[in-house]
């Protein structure tokens, strides 16, 4: 596939996915759903979050990185779209729960740092 293919299949896939999560707020009830309703929201945030924030990525990167080849811009923008989307949604889902604390916050983003740091020196 190439770049301009990914960009627009990307591009496009977000806009759906944004369309679908506003659909979802505009018509599920926090009060009476059930886990399926919940479950359903936060992975459409997921999903667009993820998205957005790997074509901004890319696009930073694409700016600033000259001389990398795009495969290594698409692939580190996506993996860390992936790993940033999952802090947000999952302080989202804590605060929902009422269960968001400074150290869950910090425990989560070492849990991530590690997962990172493992990805970038897999060989």
């Amino acid at each position: 596939m190439s770049l301009k293919k990914y960009l627009l299949a990307m591009s496009g896939l977000t806009i759906l996915l944004w369309i679908v999560f506003i659909w979802l707020i505009n018509s599920i009830n926090p009060e009476t759903t059930n886990w399926f309703g919940f479950a359903f929201f936060y992975f459409s945030l997921f999903l667009s979050l993820s998205g957005t924030i790997a074509l901004i990525g890319f696009l930073i990167r694409k700016k600033f990185s000259k001389n990398t080849l795009d495969f290594y811009l698409v692939k580190t923008s996506f993996r860390q779209s992936f790993l940033f989307s999952f802090l947000i949604t999952t302080v989202l889902f804590m605060l929902a729960e009422h269960i968001f604390s400074w150290l869950n916050i910090l425990i989560l983003i070492i849990i991530l740092s590690i997962i990172e740091y493992l990805l970038i020196n897999k060989k």
